[in-house]
């Protein structure tokens, strides 16, 4: 019996070993929270008495909730002076922890001594991997998950000249992977099973890409497509589409615009494609199912110099973020109608506006050449992204969410620096 004796505070280990008490008494104190599992020890109590103490009922009684539920003792009633809204009432009325008792975190997992421009991830035979391209080491390094050692080990490597893209198709059981280049043509490989590597499989014409800047892979009516925006006055954005015998020029978008980004999306049912440029506004294009071609549908004003489109998907409603170097980049959402703006986030020498969602945490990363990246989270309350968190990434070129084993990462590209991943992690605040 340690009644009224003024006690604010109890040490976790306080009642460690006493197996055998049965009877406890720390009524009429001024105790506010028990360390966690504090009772962990006294299997054998029957008796447990907590009035004349006011709670906090917050993340720091959550174990103690929980235990209520669970423990065969019984235990007077454990009353609340705190949040407001659950003053004088008994902790087991509060309605959940759930939510206010957890946050999250990115921490860095894994380091990779080499600076890259883009990371693309796929998954084949239940194994993770991705395809980082490194423009200054002339490789499109391909990463698997070592489900042993838990990090990201090498499984291949492509070489070639001034890579600065990777994208990993998968057809059926074949994985091929687009590697462009700036300079000597861009090319696809074809993993082969005999070589355990991938080989060259066929090449893409000099004369339409000749300046890569983006590669986006869609499939419409179950036939499978990628675009390579070309940034070059003389290049041609084109469309390319799988034959069951290799990929072969589809459609030519436009030329003349140094497109910088292209984005597919699927806009009240039907196929789009979003093209950034650094000339003229983005514009979208719709996919016309008579002629199997896209045509020009519409643009999204006001928005000139756009570097990058991304679409993400939150709660049923589309949204956008497009990506500025000089001046605010934007989020906007689809109203039924057009894009409309509803936030727009500074971003002075930023060359990417990565959207990603984890466990239904929706954030996005900031990349910028002259500060820390960024990364904002959704406020579900207040309708709009708030930062969450910054990071140092130096020159950041792209962020890649990639989700293996039950544990969530996301790859931040450095073009003058390391290559780092960071996992997301969820606190348990109790």
């Amino acid at each position: 019996f340690i009644e009224g004796n003024k006690i604010e505070t109890i040490s976790r280990n306080a009642f460690r070993g006493l197996r055998d008490l049965t009877h406890l008494s720390l009524a009429n104190n001024h105790l506010k929270a028990l360390p966690r599992d504090v009772f962990s020890d006294l299997d054998s109590l029957i008796e447990l008495d907590l009035r004349g103490n006011k709670f906090e009922c917050d993340c720091k009684a959550k174990w103690l909730f929980l235990w209520l539920k669970m423990t065969n003792s019984t235990v007077s009633d454990v009353l609340c002076i705190g949040p407001a809204e659950y003053q004088d009432k008994k902790l087991n009325d509060v309605t959940s922890f759930d939510y206010e008792c957890t946050t999250t975190d990115f921490v860095v997992h894994q380091i990779l001594p080499y600076q890259s421009v883009s990371v693309d991830t796929f998954n084949s035979k239940n194994d993770v991997f991705v395809a980082i391209a490194q423009p200054s080491m002339e490789n499109c390094m391909v990463l698997e998950w070592d489900h042993i050692e838990m990090n990201f080990r090498s499984y291949d490597n492509i070489t070639g000249q001034s890579i600065v893209g990777c994208k990993a198709i998968l057809v059926g059981d074949q994985v091929f992977v687009v590697v462009a280049q700036l300079f000597g043509g861009s090319h696809i490989y074809k993993y082969d099973e005999s070589w355990t590597k991938f080989v060259k499989f066929q090449d893409i014409e000099v004369s339409r890409i000749s300046k890569p800047n983006d590669i986006e892979l869609f499939e419409i009516d179950s036939e499978m497509f990628f675009v390579i925006a070309d940034s070059s006055k003389a290049g041609l954005s084109t469309v390319y589409k799988w034959n069951n015998k290799g990929f072969y020029s589809y459609q030519s978008l436009h030329e003349w615009f140094r497109d910088t980004d292209a984005e597919f999306l699927d806009i009240d049912g039907k196929s789009h494609l979003i093209l950034s440029s650094r000339s003229q506004v983005p514009i979208i294009l719709q996919w016309n199912k008579a002629s199997k071609k896209f045509v020009p549908h519409s643009e999204i004003p006001n928005m000139e110099d756009v570097l990058a489109v991304k679409s993400f998907r939150m709660q049923d409603n589309l949204y956008i973020t497009l990506t500025r170097f000089i001046g605010d980049s934007r989020v906007m959402k689809w109203n039924s109608k057009q894009f409309v703006e509803i936030q727009a986030l500074p971003s002075r020498g930023a060359m990417t506006l990565q959207p990603f969602s984890f466990k239904n945490n929706y954030y996005l990363a900031l990349g910028s050449d002259y500060t820390f990246s960024q990364i904002y989270q959704w406020d579900s309350e207040k309708k709009l992204f708030m930062l969450f968190k910054e990071i140092y990434v130096q020159a950041p070129r792209s962020f890649t969410a990639v989700s293996t084993d039950r544990r969530d990462f996301f790859f931040a590209s450095s073009f003058k620096g390391n290559t780092q991943i960071f996992e997301h992690i969820i606190i348990d605040l109790s």
